[in-house]
């Protein structure tokens, strides 16, 4: 299983929803998530080890949205 968490622009359940299928209807992902109330709006996705995270950031672009890595807090 692996483990994808990305910082997003998707600010509102609208823009969550509009989301929903792409990521519903992918292969590999099993569940996913975007946490609105975070000032990050972190995605998160459990997916198969096969997941590529270029690809997922290519699917959020793709849906007019932005997202970048997480970054490490120290």
């Amino acid at each position: 299983m692996k483990l994808v968490i990305l910082r997003t622009d998707i600010k509102t359940k609208k823009k969550v929803k509009k989301m929903r299928p792409v990521f519903n209807s992918h292969p590999v992902i099993s569940k996913w998530s975007i946490d609105t109330e975070d000032i990050d709006n972190v995605l998160r996705i459990e997916a198969e080890d096969n997941l590529d995270e270029d690809e997922v950031k290519k699917l959020v672009t793709e849906n007019g949205f932005y997202c970048e890595d997480l970054p490490d807090i120290i």
